[in-house]
């Protein structure tokens, strides 16, 4: 297992659901919007892998894995952003609702 897939999955033990992975300006306004939408935000570094997996050129690829061949050599820029909704705060506590 990568480095990725297992943040993603210890994330997930403790009730975080992953988003997507971005950098600025659209991480911070992701994060904004979920925040805005009763979620708790979560970012996580993405982690440097020794390669891109999914581009190796086989025909047996894993599904789980993510080409990250983009990602090479600037993966200090990026963020995974994970969210779980508030504690003690149902979709039924919105104001408009």
């Amino acid at each position: 297992m990568n480095e990725m897939q297992s943040k993603i999955e210890s994330q997930e033990r403790n009730g975080w659901t992953k988003q997507f992975v971005a950098n600025e300006p659209r991480l911070s306004e992701a994060a904004e919007m979920y925040r805005q939408l009763g979620f708790e935000v979560h970012l996580e570094p993405l982690p440097k892998e020794p390669e891109c997996e999914s581009c190796a050129g086989t025909e047996e690829q894993e599904e789980e894995s993510e080409c990250r061949i983009c990602f090479e050599g600037v993966e200090d820029q990026y963020k995974i952003i994970f969210t779980k909704p508030v504690k003690g705060k149902g979709r039924g506590d919105d104001d408009l609702f």
